[in-house]
């Protein structure tokens, strides 16, 4: 029996968060004329590379795989088409994650990204039909007016808004609807940390290589003496990223690790502005902290919303 460790968990999340905050400044410090597609392969294969050393290791000592051996030919079949298809959404996510922070800016574009929250509870209501209560709908719609002040660039005038801001928002969007797609899938099938992310960036690499190719750009990008240290720095950090956060997923519930996550935004408005000579808006300041004050109430309203039905149970 595995023994939940909140401290453990709690330290562990707040790595998450430097992890996260680190992240978009890595991306955009690469150099300027490298093409987003090809730096999104690039670091996927080398995230890929970080990844197999536990994987293996899990497989040499038997850890337990993927899909049970007495689960049936239809549950491995809809685990294969769970597992190609959210592969694509990560694949895609990165490459837009990549796009959006290069075109939108770092500050901007983890703003966007933080609004991950709103898109999981359209996506729990379209593919779960999961109810939500009215305060967090009003939550929900405070959240969606402070995205459009962003994405005006605090003009409120919908002229301003940039279509890169959107390539922004469509990342939590696919994370929202591949992650709904795990975890009902993963309710059934036993998993490691390990293998979920080894599989999930191996098909994702695979997808963002495809395309590549169909692109007819090169593959060079993967030895490119220039490029190489951005990419591998940022393969490294974003598998950690996902390694540490399924482990204090183990020691802590999701909502606690979430709100310990929350600011991470503002450890890239921070280094945004030291390393890459970024300036930062008041309007980003004041969207920023009304998107962080309506995730810990959504976070909030969840836990209350737990607890009452917890106790209906009783």
């Amino acid at each position: 029996m595995r023994v939940s460790r909140p401290k453990t968990g709690i330290l562990l999340s707040f790595i998450c968060l430097f992890i996260l905050g680190a992240m978009p400044v890595i991306t955009n410090s690469r150099p300027a004329d490298s093409n987003a597609l090809e730096f999104a392969l690039a670091l996927s294969f080398w995230q890929l590379i970080f990844a197999l050393p536990l994987f293996l290791y899990e497989l040499h000592s038997g850890a337990r795989r993927m899909v049970s051996a007495g689960s049936g030919k239809r549950p491995q079949l809809r685990t294969f088409v769970v597992g190609i298809t959210t592969g694509i959404m990560f694949g895609l996510s990165t490459w837009f994650y990549v796009l959006s922070m290069e075109q939108a800016g770092a500050i901007s574009a983890s703003i966007a990204i933080q609004s991950y929250p709103l898109f999981a509870v359209l996506t729990e209501f379209i593919l779960l039909r999961q109810r939500k209560s009215l305060q967090e709908t009003a939550v929900t719609l405070v959240l969606v007016v402070a995205l459009y002040y962003l994405g005006t660039q605090g003009s409120w005038q919908i002229m301003g808004m940039s279509g890169w801001f959107f390539v922004a928002l469509s990342v939590p969007l696919l994370w929202s609807i591949a992650h709904v797609l795990i975890r009902q899938e993963l309710m059934h099938s036993p998993v490691t940390p390990a293998q979920v992310t080894f599989f999930r960036v191996l098909i994702s690499t695979i997808f963002l290589g495809m395309v590549l190719a169909l692109t007819g750009s090169s593959f060079a990008i993967l030895l490119d003496p220039v490029i190489l240290p951005f990419a591998m720095v940022m393969g490294f950090f974003y598998y950690m990223e996902l390694i540490v956060w399924f482990y204090a997923m183990q020691h802590i519930d999701v909502s606690l690790a979430s709100a310990v996550t929350t600011p991470w935004p503002a450890v890239t408005m921070g280094l945004s502005v030291i390393f890459l000579g970024e300036h930062l808006k008041s309007y980003q300041i004041y969207t920023f902290c009304i998107v962080a004050a309506c995730i810990y109430a959504l976070l909030a309203l969840a836990i209350k919303g737990g607890t009452q039905n917890v106790e209906s149970d009783l």
